[in-house]
């Protein structure tokens, strides 16, 4: 393991999780929580949840890693994105952190992941929170398209950011000129444009998993989500909690895609509070 890099806040710890060299971020201590991040371009772990990592860690150890395809993990040349490789690596690192069970909370495509691997391997996994979730079918709608189908320039991250929030004081020309400069670094473009070529409504279904698979999920989640969320529909929230046995369904209204940026304080404590609910050692529940 390699130790964080001061110069930039996005570069953390580094390990091997499942063969590829991850880049992680690490704090406070208590029950493990598994953030996961959404896959706008640009994003890291830390950009997607800097504004609700020091409050959680309050009350949790907090572990965000880059996703493979994104951030400052590892790029191999001709590695093949896709849900059995984010899973692999995902549970690769809790295997490397020598982490038997975590909470997961998964961001738009990190819901969705979070939700595979839940399916897949339901005793690593204590509580649930799904955040403006991919993971179900749906028709794409215009904001997600074009946010996988970005290229990169100042005026287009604008415009991005634009859909990703409702409250407009949030996005600013420098905003727009910072995350414009991180789609661009070395490597970071080449791999988003490799994930999500067009037609993209392909993408919507690969991530997606079975509802029969999704009904028999037996954790307790919850589920937040924006009520003027243009990239992925609120009607996704609603499917979700009728087709998850133990859900709870939380809507921030004056909200976009951003729900742990727009609402930060909020968010970290509902989360907070959920996860704090469950005992060190909750019981997986039989399947539905």
């Amino acid at each position: 393991m390699t130790e964080p890099c001061a110069a930039n806040p996005e570069i953390a710890h580094s390990i091997d999780a499942a063969g590829l060299r991850t880049n992680y971020h690490d704090s406070g201590s208590g029950a493990p929580v598994l953030l996961i991040h959404g896959s706008g371009p640009g994003v890291s772990a830390w950009a997607n949840w800097r504004t609700v990592m020091p409050a959680l860690a309050e009350r949790a150890r907090v572990i965000a890693p880059d996703m493979a395809g994104f951030g400052y993990s590892e790029r191999p040349a001709g590695f093949v994105y896709g849900m059995d490789a984010w899973v692999r690596q995902a549970v690769g690192l809790l295997d490397a952190l020598q982490i038997a069970r975590a909470d997961l909370v998964g961001n738009s495509f990190g819901g969705a992941l979070a939700l595979a691997l839940a399916i897949r391997h339901p005793e690593r996994v204590r509580r649930l929170v799904l955040m403006g979730s991919v993971g179900v079918s749906f028709p794409i709608t215009p904001g997600l398209d074009a946010v996988w189908g970005y290229e990169p320039s100042v005026a287009a991250m604008r415009a991005l950011l634009d859909i990703f929030a409702f409250d407009r004081t949030l996005v600013s020309d420098e905003l727009a000129q910072l995350r414009y400069e991180a789609s661009i670094r070395p490597g970071f473009q080449e791999s988003f444009a490799a994930m999500f070529p067009a037609p993209r409504q392909r993408w919507v279904q690969a991530l997606a998993s079975s509802e029969a698979d999704i009904r028999r999920i037996p954790h307790e989640t919850l589920i937040v989500h924006g009520r003027e969320d243009q990239v992925i529909p609120l009607e996704n929230a609603y499917r979700l909690t009728a087709l998850l046995a133990r859900a709870q369904l939380h809507v921030y209204g004056r909200c976009g895609h951003w729900t742990q940026i727009e609402h930060a304080a909020r968010f970290a404590r509902l989360v907070g509070d959920f996860l704090a609910e469950a005992g060190p050692d909750e019981p997986l529940p039989l399947p539905r």
